[in-house]
């Protein structure tokens, strides 16, 4: 195995012990996980520092030992993990593709379009699959789903986590690339 694919596994396996560990101390506070998004800043990272395909495994693996470790995120009574397992992944995956491919003259501008990207197509996939989730039936009966439901939890309630991915994966991201010597664009 090459020196570089070693340094990218090690790279990858630490975000994903960081999105294991971060999100315990929010759920110290009741409701706090939907608010401040701390399992999608180190998926974020993953695909901006490593790639697409880093990005796509940080995001599916994640939410998957979490669950079995922590029971976070919950099955029920909202399919919440049944929704992450499929949205961080996308996440991962698509600030990675955008990182490569986007190229204006400046990095940062870089990273913002591929992370703004990012984050529309991961909660296009959010809602797309809630939509189908409640089709399903998988929602309490009280529920129905509606574009006001998807806005409150995909932007009204996570606006802090957004903001926080917004001001802070930027600045990390450089920080890792430094030490790891890996590329964010």
């Amino acid at each position: 195995m090459q020196k570089k694919n070693v340094r990218n596994l090690m790279v990858a396996g630490l975000l994903v012990a960081f999105g294991l560990v971060f999100p315990q101390a929010f759920h110290m506070i009741p409701g706090a996980g939907p608010i401040f998004l701390p399992m999608h800043i180190p998926v974020l990272m993953a695909g901006l520092m490593l790639g697409w395909k880093y990005g796509l495994a940080v995001g599916f693996v994640t939410p998957i030992l979490s669950h079995f470790i922590f029971g976070m995120p919950p099955i029920a009574p909202l399919p919440m993990f049944q929704t992450m397992i499929f949205e961080l992944p996308m996440y991962g995956a698509v600030v990675g593709l955008l990182v490569s491919r986007i190229r204006t003259k400046s990095r940062y501008a870089n990273l913002y379009a591929s992370l703004i990207g990012a984050m529309i197509a991961g909660r296009l996939v959010m809602g797309a699959l809630n939509a189908l989730w409640f089709s399903f039936g998988w929602f309490p009966p009280n529920m129905s789903f509606s574009l006001q439901f998807w806005m409150s939890g995909a932007l009204i309630t996570a606006w802090p986590g957004i903001l926080i991915q917004l001001v802070f994966v930027p600045s990390v991201a450089f920080a890792l690339e430094k030490a790891f010597n890996s590329r964010t664009e």
